[in-house]
């Protein structure tokens, strides 16, 4: 009987009963219009769909045009974000065969925006949603998932959302686009992904009285109670997900810290706004010494802003010279932060644990102008999440002492970058090597057109996540981001870097993410912390695992 019927997808099977009205309500299922007559007559089917059978490309074409003419690009992520409830497999194909286009409206710049309206834009839950009401039974809720081979865990406490602060349960929309990229990006398998939000509350007064807001409407859990619940987290994943890789995201800078330091050595984790912006900020400035020429010891790098980032750079920075033969002292030496009370300095007596060993002999300076005129760093590298930083005056003085001034203004989303890529153009007569954290378009600066690059963690936490997946690696750590900053640093083209790109095409980034997968895999195996067999070829591997979206024919 149909009722009875088992379908073989991958290593999911469809259950008895799911079948008819029910198949296509089931997006890892689901094929729509796809699925042949004789499918839909041995499914139940018949009549439930239009007659006609389309073919993928026409899908996608349809899916294309209805995207592109939504009224605006808040509308374009709905759409998007329905068709990834309604057909997985779909949203994939589109998704990857239009990445360039489409990842800024997943992703960053717009995933910020709907945050922001997370509750007033809710169709679907997606993920897992863990409060303080689940403590005692954090093990039982995440038995609810529907997948057990999950790979790879996103999960935010919704504190730190981009440059937006704190939003709460509306974080949500991070992990569900950070895993989205997961499987875009370097081909992890859908099923194997799950998003998770901690909600502990939110401090944002405007939040608990919004009527419409689906989080827990209190203040936020703070002290031991906080990471008590953190801690019945991980335990749970280690017991029900026991090869999961956890991604932290998202946390503010006093927690952040805490938990990377906490859990790495314990399960595989990584924090992506350390790790991951560190390895794309590096994997940058590794590209521009080939416009600059030097070496990265050489450089002296001036950070707007001490926050995570900052730290996470300063320190991979600090791992790269090392390996150049500097001591700690002297790779350190190479980076300076300016945070709200001025330049990071040893007279301090305000500064946070992460920013101590930055704090170098030098005067007080006030201001970040200052900073820039007094230092004189090769490197401007913004993290500040304040927009406009970088003023005219700032920029125009890099220009001064630097032929070829490095401009990485790297805050998300767009609107809080430190300035914009026409304006470190304009600002540097053309000479600035400029990336930011969003995309911008191409500008067009003294007769040519130049294409800025955009310093996208998506270019490493992918590639890193499946690196993880194929080694079953039992932790992730820096070794794993300085490999993939050199791998994603040498796939970037001499004809990258001639039209303004200090980073591949993203057009490219699955090939690239397959090579950061291979070189992380290969730490892995190196350094004893496989639980995975090596392959003959590793990276053979790690290409025959990528997940690729066409369907399944249905028996």
């Amino acid at each position: 009987m149909l009722l009875q019927r088992y379908i073989d997808v991958d290593d999911e099977r469809i259950r008895p009963g799911l079948w008819g009205a029910g198949l296509l309500q089931d997006p890892s299922l689901n094929k729509g219009t796809a699925f042949t007559r004789e499918e839909r007559r041995r499914l139940g089917l018949e009549g439930l769909l239009p007659p006609h059978v389309s073919s993928m490309d026409e899908q996608v074409a349809r899916v294309m045009e209805n995207v592109r003419g939504q009224g605006s690009d808040l509308n374009r992520y709905a759409e998007l974000i329905s068709l990834l409830d309604r057909n997985e497999t779909l949203f994939y194909r589109v998704l990857m065969e239009h990445l360039p286009e489409l990842m800024p409206i997943v992703y960053t710049p717009v995933v910020g925006q709907a945050c922001r309206l997370y509750g007033h834009i809710f169709r679907r839950p997606r993920g897992l949603f863990l409060t303080r009401h689940e403590r005692g039974r954090m093990r039982e809720v995440l038995r609810h998932w529907p997948h057990r081979n999950v790979r790879v865990i996103v999960v935010t406490d919704g504190e730190r959302i981009l440059g937006l602060g704190d939003l709460g349960a509306n974080g949500m929309g991070i992990p569900v686009g950070k895993l989205a990229l997961y499987t875009a990006c370097a081909g992890v398998h859908p099923s194997c992904t799950l998003p998770v939000t901690l909600d502990v509350g939110t401090n944002s007064a405007e939040l608990r009285d919004d009527p419409l807001y689906l989080g827990v409407r209190e203040k936020r859990l703070e002290g031991a109670d906080y990471d008590d619940l953190v801690e019945e987290f991980v335990a749970a994943v280690q017991e029900i997900f026991p090869r999961a890789l956890i991604q932290w995201e998202d946390f503010a800078s006093h927690n952040a810290f805490r938990l990377q330091s906490r859990y790495r050595d314990r399960l595989p984790s990584f924090n992506d706004d350390i790790q991951g912006t560190a390895a794309v900020t590096l994997a940058g400035l590794l590209s521009s010494l080939r416009l600059t020429g030097g070496s990265l010891s050489e450089q002296r790098v001036l950070f707007c802003g001490a926050g995570e980032a900052a730290a996470g750079i300063a320190d991979l920075i600090t791992a790269a010279l090392r390996e150049e033969g500097l001591s700690q002292k002297d790779a350190r030496a190479r980076c300076w932060f300016v945070d709200s009370g001025g330049l990071v300095e040893s007279t301090r007596r305000d500064l946070r644990e992460h920013k101590k060993p930055y704090a170098h002999e030098f005067a007080p300076t006030p201001t970040l102008a200052e900073a820039v005129r007094r230092l004189r760093p090769t490197a401007l590298i913004g993290v500040s999440a304040q927009r406009g930083q970088f003023t005219r005056e700032i920029v125009a003085s890099m220009a001064e002492f630097n032929a070829r001034p490095v401009i990485f203004a790297l805050s998300n989303p767009t609107d809080c970058a430190e300035c914009t890529a026409a304006q470190a153009y304009e600002w540097s007569q053309g000479r600035a090597i400029f990336a930011g954290g969003s995309p911008f378009d191409p500008v067009e600066f003294g007769g040519r057109t130049i294409i800025p690059g955009q310093g996208n963690n998506a270019y490493i936490f992918p590639g890193v996540g499946l690196g993880a997946v194929v080694s079953e690696t039992a932790r992730v750590d820096e070794e794993m981001f300085l490999a993939a900053a050199k791998v994603l640093s040498a796939q970037t083209s001499e004809r990258d870097l001639e039209s303004g790109r200090v980073y591949p095409a993203l057009s490219r980034v699955s090939e690239v993410s397959a090579l950061i997968g291979a070189a992380v895999a290969e730490v892995a195996y190196a350094r004893g912390w496989a639980r995975a067999p090596r392959p003959a070829d590793v990276a053979a591997r790690v290409r025959a695992l990528q997940y690729r979206p066409v369907y399944k024919k249905y028996v």
